[in-house]
């Protein structure tokens, strides 16, 4: 079922995604070479601790993964699409790292992730970040009043073949409010004027991961959480949690 949130939850749902946007600054302000995705986590969990937020990741077992996420972020790097488990990785001159956090505060959850490169950047990793984010930012500008899910699905896809990359067909964004995954799915593809009708007051997680070799399929590592692309061909995962509103799209996961 698919609420559609009143104004005041929104505003709830705004102060969820501020603590999610203050952990992610304080991820990508920790990193740097030498430094572990174990560490990555612990900067993220101060953010929380200290806003009173709980994570919806720690301890989340969807249907298909083995065991229950044991973080507070997922940390991908390079050929990892997304999913990545925090472990004592560290950190490498030119890796591409994508965090993905949440946060649940007064009954309210917010989720996004970023992407960003470490040391020295090769050309091509800030190539596919700026596709992503472009992918992103026109996935956005889709979601108004009057338009349908697959609005948004469709100039997502159109940035990322214009950019030759690849993208997962089963994974996409989702529905949020009280709960992470909510209805409805938003897909990374789709066409124009088909879908789920976008209305005022409803909240989806965009999340357009975008694979730089250009092929949509991907496979899963033996932890049965972490996501590769199957060339190895790096990888960039971008999202904000918005609301639609008759003003337009509203980003509440931004500082």
């Amino acid at each position: 079922m698919v609420e559609i949130k009143t104004d005041t939850a929104l505003e709830a749902m705004r102060e969820a995604g501020r603590v999610v946007a203050q952990a992610l600054a304080a991820v990508r302000a920790a990193a740097a070479v030498g430094v572990s995705l174990r560490e990555l986590d612990e900067a993220a969990r101060t953010v929380l601790t200290t806003a009173g937020a709980t994570s919806p990741f720690l301890g989340y077992q969807p249907s298909f993964a083995p065991v229950p996420f044991p973080a507070v972020i997922c940390a991908s790097v390079n050929d990892a699409l997304v999913h990545g488990i925090p472990d004592d990785y560290r950190l490498r001159d030119g890796d591409l790292v994508s965090i993905d956090c949440g946060a649940g505060l007064d009954g309210w959850t917010g989720d996004a992730a970023i992407s960003f490169t470490v040391g020295t950047p090769r050309p091509g990793d800030l190539e596919l970040i700026d596709a992503t984010q472009r992918a992103l930012d026109a996935g956005i500008a889709a979601a108004t009043v009057g338009h349908r899910m697959g609005d948004i699905s469709h100039a997502i896809s159109t940035v990322a073949r214009a950019a030759d990359c690849g993208m997962p067909g089963d994974f996409g964004g989702h529905g949020i409010g009280r709960r992470m995954h909510e209805d409805p799915h938003v897909p990374n593809h789709g066409r124009p004027g088909r879908g789920f009708p976008l209305r005022h007051g409803l909240a989806l997680a965009i999340e357009p991961m975008l694979m730089a070799g250009g092929k949509n399929d991907y496979r899963t590592d033996p932890d049965g959480w972490t996501l590769r692309t199957v060339d190895g061909s790096r990888a960039a995962h971008i999202e904000h949690t918005i609301a639609i509103t008759e003003d337009g799209p509203r980003i509440l996961t931004r500082l």
